[in-house]
């Protein structure tokens, strides 16, 4: 018979590793390094990407050729016939469109059914962007993977489509042309989508479908991927925001579903120019390079015509299972059945005085004030960090270089908090009757997910486990001597939830750790029972507030910028050809020593104009002042029709650059209504609802990527005859940096280019009368 100390020592050893399996189990932790000529082989990938990876490459760029090239030749060495797909695209969320050149290449099957279609991008994101992991990973992946496929030379049941896109970061243009466009697009069966976010950490799963997943899930289980993770609950999650992939356009254009499979890690690097080949996560690539594997010979070999349903199943990874998946249809009738064993439990114990009434009210006191004082902390902690370090906002993705040590920081915090709470009921109250009040939370939150986010329902996996805790409690004569059993019952409740502790900020920005600590306090709430039983419990809040304390000293040490850890900042030169005033302009809240030489030390504060470029996440010009006027070439900007048919107006617009400029912008300060629209005569789809083409109230019309020299830009639109325009055209060249009329000291080795927003660029703004 052990005794209490080492019973302790064991169920503590038990906690700590599971949770720490269960981040460490999301990725592989070997490379593929095998030198038979039919396997995956990482080495080969990563000779790939350091040649992808040399230098920005945004459509449009010098080197975008050059990369475009490299892949061609790639494909060719394979023994592929590669085509480039050229078509104008346009996009009308994004406001968005180019010529683009899709890189395509197919590999015949022994069947005539559906195809598979590998899928990525090969375009950086403008302008700085080595685009390493977004998403020259995936180019590798697939380039890599099907080598190893064809040195097999087997002959697959369906054909294989390659569809290496172009202008994904503009606006997913090169999927739009695809879809749209390319006699292949309706060929294709199902869709594996490679993509980052970041440049670490593990591949997550996330489906695309227009029907039910039922099929997809299916399919993905028998695939037998090495590392799968994913679940349902990120699934609903993303199909309510507005997130777009390449793979969006196939579903939502084509109807043709698939699987994305993203890194979110290390967002900092995302769409920067330390989204380097260094900096590419090796474990990350190794982990797309697992779903490539196991999908490719997969889906190269089955009846591709039944993977559409109507049925949607919750599904969760946990160790040695893979995916877990139960329909949808189930969610209901676990719940009602926790419910149902909730109360009759209740019942029974309050009948047996086993529970106590006063006990169960007292035990809502200290989980409700754990759980308040934590999310209270964390949700105005990170707002006072944000007034502290204000050069913090300055990294646009929400999340800083030191951001791992503020979720270590708060989520120790909690615990330190929920332990504060519990120190004096922990003597006094029963287990049982402490336990009333997280498992009520949990059910109400299941409650929630049956009527509103059924992709959660594995939710009810905790309630079910402390379920059988409380029934412990209520029949059995003794529960000193269950801490050991209760610990093992934790274990799926650790593996499946202490990840999304990490997650939600990792992935949607530090403002979200106040979902980290939530969750914290939620799953501790469950461990109650093993932490009532340890001897001198109240030193575990002491231990982790020390954590709390040095997660916190080591944030403060890591706060600075550095040659690992960048500034990012702007500058723009503005001349107002209408108003003959020129103007330099910042996104950044405060000057540096690159940006002081051209706003001075005291710029003045906001934009120079209400009608400005558009930027992801809405980030406005937060700093201007005067420029010297420059000697730019303007914009040729011609109207070659302006007429009335009917109660219509028929505008037709043409605009060249004299610069060979990157980028031109057109903005409205008034609303407008567009009843038709065209660019460089491809036409936007008319909403049956509205009967427009789209509406603007005010800002960006479209934006046009330049791809050549003397490229023409032609407008033509369809208003009602008595719109009034107030039009601005923006022409914008990334050439601050090397501009021989402006003088200036480059960024030092501590600084680089802001992402999301226009940056080191020459701007002509440019009013249009007609």
């Amino acid at each position: 018979m052990l005794s209490k100390k080492y019973i302790q020592l064991f169920s503590i050893v038990i906690i700590v590793a599971t949770v720490y399996y269960s981040f460490y189990a999301q990725t592989p932790s070997k490379n593929y390094t095998s030198t038979v000529e039919t396997e995956f082989s990482t080495e080969n990938a990563l000779v790939l990407l350091k040649e992808i990876s040399k230098k920005p490459h945004y459509t449009g760029s010098t080197e975008h050729v050059v990369v475009r090239n490299y892949i061609v030749s790639a494909l060719e060495k394979l023994g592929l016939q590669v085509q480039i797909q050229e078509q104008v695209a346009v996009n009308k969320k994004w406001r968005a469109a180019t010529n683009t050149r899709n890189i395509l290449a197919r590999i015949n099957g022994s069947e005539k059914g559906k195809a598979l279609l590998l899928l990525s991008h090969y375009d950086s994101n403008p302008h700085s962007s080595l685009g390493a992991s977004d998403a020259g990973s995936g180019v590798v992946v697939i380039l890599e993977g099907i080598r190893a496929f064809l040195a097999k030379n087997e002959v697959p049941k369906n054909d294989i489509i390659i569809c290496i896109t172009d202008a994904e970061e503009l606006g997913l243009l090169g999927a739009n042309a695809f879809v749209n466009h390319h006699p292949w697009a309706k060929d294709v069966g199902v869709v594996l989508n490679f993509e980052a976010r970041g440049s670490g950490g593990p591949s997550y799963l996330l489906l695309e479908t227009n029907g039910g997943n039922k099929k997809l899930v299916e399919a993905f289980k028998n695939a037998n991927t090495a590392f799968p993770v994913g679940n349902s609950f990120m699934y609903s999650i993303y199909k309510m925001l507005p997130n777009d992939t390449d793979l969006t356009v196939f579903r939502e254009d084509g109807n043709i579903e698939g699987f994305n499979f993203a890194f979110i890690g290390d967002h900092f690097d995302y769409h920067t120019a330390q989204d380097s080949f260094e900096r590419m996560d090796l474990q990350s690539l190794n982990h797309q390079a697992s779903y490539l594997i196991a999908g490719l010979n997969y889906f190269a070999n089955i009846d591709l015509t039944q993977l559409k349903a109507h049925e949607d199943d919750v599904y969760f990874n946990f160790p040695y299972f893979g995916l877990v998946f139960y329909p949808f249809s189930w969610v209901m009738p676990i719940f009602i059945g926790c419910l149902i064993v909730f109360f009759a439990l209740l019942f029974v114990g309050f009948q047996k005085k086993k529970l106590t009434l006063s006990g169960v009210i007292k035990g809502f006191i200290p989980f409700k004030l754990s759980l308040f004082t934590s999310g209270l902390l964390a949700f105005f902690g990170w707002k006072l960090l944000l007034k502290i370090y204000p050069k913090y906002q300055d990294i646009l993705q929400g999340f800083t270089y030191n951001g791992s040590y503020y979720i270590v920081f708060f989520v120790a915090l909690s615990i330190a908090i929920f332990f504060w709470f519990y120190k004096r009921f922990f003597k006094k109250e029963k287990t049982q009757d402490l336990l009333i009040a997280p498992l009520t939370f949990w059910i109400l939150i299941n409650g929630g997910i049956v009527f509103y986010l059924q992709g959660a329902g594995f939710f009810s996996i905790p309630v079910i486990l402390t379920l059988i805790v409380l029934a412990v409690y209520i029949f059995s004569a003794n529960t000193k001597n269950n801490t050991l059993f209760f610990t093992f019952l934790t274990i799926p409740i650790l593996f499946i939830f202490s990840p999304f502790i990490v997650m939600f900020p990792v992935g949607l920005g530090l403002k979200m750790l106040v979902i980290s600590s939530a969750f914290t306090i939620l799953i501790l709430g469950l461990l109650l029972p093993i932490f009532q039983s340890y001897r001198n419990n109240k030193n575990i809040g002491n231990l982790f507030l020390l954590i709390a304390g040095m997660a916190f000293i080591s944030a403060s040490i890591n706060s600075s910028y550095s040659t690992e850890r960048k500034l990012p900042n702007s500058m723009l030169y503005v001349l107002d050809a209408a108003k003959n005033e020129a103007f330099w302009a910042s996104y950044n809240s405060k000057t540096d020593e690159f940006t002081e030489q051209f706003l001075g030390k005291n710029p003045t504060i906001g934009s120079y104009d209400a009608n400005t470029s558009a930027s992801k996440y809405k980030t406005n010009i937060q700093l201007h002042s005067k420029a010297p006027i420059i000697n730019l070439q303007k914009p040729s900007i011609n109207i070659v029709t302006d007429t009335l048919i009917g109660n219509n107006r028929k505008i037709v617009l043409q605009i060249s650059s004299n610069r060979n400029a990157n980028k031109v912008e057109l903005l409205t300060k008034t609303p407008i209504q567009f009843k038709a629209f065209k660019v460089n005569n491809e036409a936007l789809k008319i909403d049956a609802t509205s009967k427009l083409a789209f509406e603007v109230k005010n800002g960006t019309i479209m934006s046009y990527f330049l791809t050549q020299e003397h490229e023409l830009i032609e407008l033509e639109f369809l208003v009602a005859k008595q719109q009034k325009f107030d039009m601005d055209v923006l022409e914008i060249k990334f050439d601050l940096l090397s501009n021989p009329f402006i003088k200036m000291k480059q960024r030092s080795e501590v600084m680089m280019p802001m992402p999301f927003v226009l940056n080191d660029a020459t701007v002509i703004k440019t009013n249009i009368t007609f």
